[in-house]
């Protein structure tokens, strides 16, 4: 496939320099040095002709099926949660206004459509290895996930108390033994040692609760759609945030943050795109003016120089907007935050989503079975009797 320079690639599209850098930070165009000038980035004509081809509307029956797991429609109905206009909705209530007053035991019964959810185990809470915080959660669900009953046929409030322990025993694994009678941010704060920090960690809780059938979440619905236990439901949740294009997106972050360091935050963003690198925390494909569960937390807490100018520099270059990813580095960095702390965070609050979308597939009691477009070899032709 040949490779284009920005002014091919412009024609193509018909649209901005800036528009262009968006997409490559979006991972939606691939580019590559130049090898005759490595100042200037190449990029890829398929992409290119994709995407143009999206915007001008010719999109097949097929490329329609293949695009809806693609950040496109909708493919199961869910009464939880859903973004509209640039706003994430929690069962019709906004998202952001919840994050104001709200907990995380809150908006489980929110969620879960249930009263008094309690966070609490039904074993005595573990103190974890603290370098190893995901494989302590990993490892609790699983000794759950081989001996707990399926949800299929069980009521609400029953799978509420049993969820809410599991909730519970992903933030021991995860924070270490702490005092299960306070709400989950207080709990936080106290792992941590920042009591300063509590009211940003309930925003935080809040804000990552839930966003509709994510990654992490289409793996709990297809798990809960076979009957598994909900331990094994979390467990492929956990699992899938755990990749770095999700969950693990705001550990790019240290990588990036520490060029701007060396560098300058114009230079590190130049060299970044003329490397064809995605920026990572940038930018979000179901909020084009800006993720707002982002710009809630970042205006809780101050953001440490390196940060704050690297926000503004990446918003002039690529003309995206930091998401909820660079939210969670900066709240890592800004209060001195363990390492995994972006991930934690992600884990024991999408648990909660996670719960919600169990029980509601539960429910439903059908099996998630979508069909793959065969693009391999030709078929063999049967042999016919002579």
């Amino acid at each position: 496939m040949k490779w284009l320079t920005s002014a091919e690639a412009l024609t193509l599209l018909g649209g901005r320099r800036q528009t262009l850098y968006a997409n490559v930070s979006r991972g939606r165009i691939r580019a590559k040095p130049d090898p005759k000038d490595s100042r200037r980035s190449l990029y890829h004509g398929g992409d290119v002709k994709t995407l143009a081809a999206r915007r001008a509307g010719r999109r097949t029956v097929a490329t329609v099926a293949a695009n809806a797991i693609d950040w496109g429609d909708p493919v199961l109905a869910s009464s939880i949660s859903t973004v509209v206009d640039g706003r994430l909705w929690y069962r019709g209530r906004d998202a952001i206004e919840l994050a104001q007053v709200a907990t995380l035991e809150e908006i489980a019964e929110l969620l879960w459509e249930t009263s008094s959810v309690s966070f609490r185990s039904s074993k005595l809470e573990r103190l974890s290895e603290p370098t190893l915080p995901l494989r302590a959660a990993l490892q609790a669900l699983a000794n759950h996930a081989a001996d707990d009953p399926p949800p299929f046929g069980r009521s609400r409030p029953a799978l509420a108390v049993e969820s809410g322990g599991l909730v519970s025993e992903i933030a021991a694994a995860m924070l270490g033994k702490a005092d299960v009678t306070i709400p989950m941010h207080c709990r936080i704060a106290m792992a941590w040692r920042v009591d300063k920090a509590e009211d940003v960690f309930r925003r935080a809780l809040v804000l990552l609760a839930e966003h509709e059938l994510n990654a992490s979440t289409f793996a709990v619905r297809v798990t809960a759609s076979t009957g598994a236990p909900a331990a094994a439901c979390l467990l492929s949740g956990l699992g899938t945030l755990a990749g770095p294009l999700h969950g693990g997106a705001a550990a790019q972050m240290k990588a990036f943050t520490e060029l701007v360091a060396r560098d300058g935050a114009a230079r590190a963003v130049r060299d970044w795109l003329a490397q064809g690198r995605p920026i990572p925390a940038f930018g979000h494909p179901l909020y084009p003016d800006g993720d707002p569960r982002a710009a809630a937390l970042l205006a809780a807490f101050e953001l440490v120089p390196c940060h704050a100018e690297l926000a503004t520099v990446i918003e002039d270059v690529t003309g995206e907007k930091p998401n909820i990813d660079f939210a969670l580095a900066a709240l890592r960095d800004s209060f001195g935050l363990p390492e995994s702390a972006p991930l934690t965070l992600f884990a024991i609050a999408r648990s909660v989503g996670w719960v919600a979308h169990l029980m509601e597939q539960a429910t439903s009691g059908a099996l998630i079975r979508p069909r793959a477009r065969y693009n391999g070899p030709p078929l063999e032709q049967p042999m016919r009797e002579k």
